[in-house]
């Protein structure tokens, strides 16, 4: 395993969960890397180097109910990236 942030799993994770139920918000990737990059850009990054350090660090997080706080980030860089789309709406 290479180094890696494990925040990256979990945002994405809970931002495709959260498209899936936000048919109307343009689902490209380019917005969905815009919107992931905003929520990183604000998080702590969790960095690994080996599956039981990965395991750790997902059961640590999950524990303090971080799911929930970072839906709720997802849900306002969602809101944020559609009122300012980097590309054409259709």
């Amino acid at each position: 395993m290479r180094i890696h942030n494990v925040m990256e799993d979990f945002v994405f994770d809970i931002l495709n969960d959260t498209l899936k139920k936000m048919p109307n918000v343009c689902q490209c990737e380019h917005c969905k890397l815009d919107i992931a990059a905003l929520i990183l850009n604000d998080l702590k990054p969790r960095y690994v180097v080996s599956e039981q350090g990965y395991v750790y660090s997902k059961t640590d997080l999950l524990s303090r109910q971080f799911g929930t706080d970072l839906t709720t980030e997802v849900i306002k860089a969602v809101m944020v990236v559609s009122e300012n789309p980097r590309h054409d709406k259709n």
